[in-house]
């Protein structure tokens, strides 16, 4: 009979795009929204756990603070797939 495996309870990127990266940086909302030209209500839901990471999205992120897009969709996915 095969172990199953729990997985660890996932956090919705928008949560790590807040705590780890635009509270440090002290990047608002709107700003990173204006740096990275994407309507602020995007980056609003996302941080809220409202709207899912983009592959777009994720592109954009990387280049800005220096991470792969492969960080964001990862967060993204691992958020998607249900517990077990």
């Amino acid at each position: 009979m095969a172990e199953k495996r729990k997985r660890l309870n996932s956090t919705h990127p928008g949560k790590i795009l807040l705590e780890d990266f635009m509270g440090p940086m002290g990047v608002s909302i709107n700003r990173l929204a204006r740096d990275i030209a994407v309507p602020h209500r995007r980056i609003s839901a996302i941080a809220n756990g409202k709207r899912a990471m983009t592959a777009n999205t994720a592109l954009r992120l990387g280049k800005f603070f220096g991470t792969s897009p492969e960080l964001w969709m990862g967060l993204q996915s691992d958020d998607d797939l249900p517990t077990t």
